[in-house]
């Protein structure tokens, strides 16, 4: 079942709307609770559960997304190949290999675990907040991506060289490169030496 823009709802089996619910955590990453999507990206923020994904070509470039312009959060902006929201009780890896699909039409042919990181990052444009304990993954692509549209603008590979060229003049979503950053020693192992991460 795709995740669908915060404002929106989606039916049940008996037909009936339902919210879309998070799973709140306290900062250890404990389950304590759920909230509705946008209610949890109000100011100040409620600690929810996310993930992110960085997935690499085999020449150790990374996919990046640009987020559609129908985004209610961050839309227009590049990111990392794909983050969201574990439904409460899903694993965050069977949440972020089948984000993965959902939005760029591809199952990763290899994803690993690359820990975790705390941060509060507000939107200045939407006025959101991306208060998370985010489950980070690391992976290697080797199919044709096939994006949906309704999620993704544009798709990309690049160097590390070229993401710091691009990072320095375009747009990216404000939890880029705290995420970045923290899986940065899973993806020096998966890459290699020689690809500059």
């Amino acid at each position: 079942m795709p995740i669908t823009p915060a404002t929106s709802t989606h039916s049940s089996s008996n037909g009936t709307a339902e919210a879309i619910l998070l799973e709140l955590v306290d900062e250890n990453g404990t389950t304590i609770g759920t909230a509705e999507k946008l209610a949890a990206h109000q100011p100040p923020g409620q600690l929810h559960r996310a993930f992110s994904v960085f997935l690499f070509d085999e020449r150790g470039r990374l996919l990046l997304q640009q987020r559609a312009l129908g985004k209610y959060h961050s839309p227009g902006v590049w990111s990392n190949t794909c983050c969201g929201h574990p439904y409460p009780g899903e694993a965050p890896f069977a949440a972020a290999a089948r984000r993965t699909h959902e939005e760029l039409g591809v199952s990763p042919s290899l994803l690993a675990e690359a820990g975790t990181v705390r941060y509060n990052h507000p939107d200045p444009e939407s006025g959101l907040v991306e208060q998370e304990f985010n489950h980070l993954f690391v992976g290697l692509v080797q199919s044709p991506l096939h994006p949906d549209a309704e999620e993704i603008g544009d798709t990309t590979f690049v160097t590390a060289a070229e993401l710091a060229e691009r990072h320095a003049k375009d747009p990216f979503s404000s939890w880029f490169m705290t995420v970045l950053d923290a899986a940065r020693p899973a993806v020096r192992e998966l890459t290699g030496p020689s690809a500059g991460w």
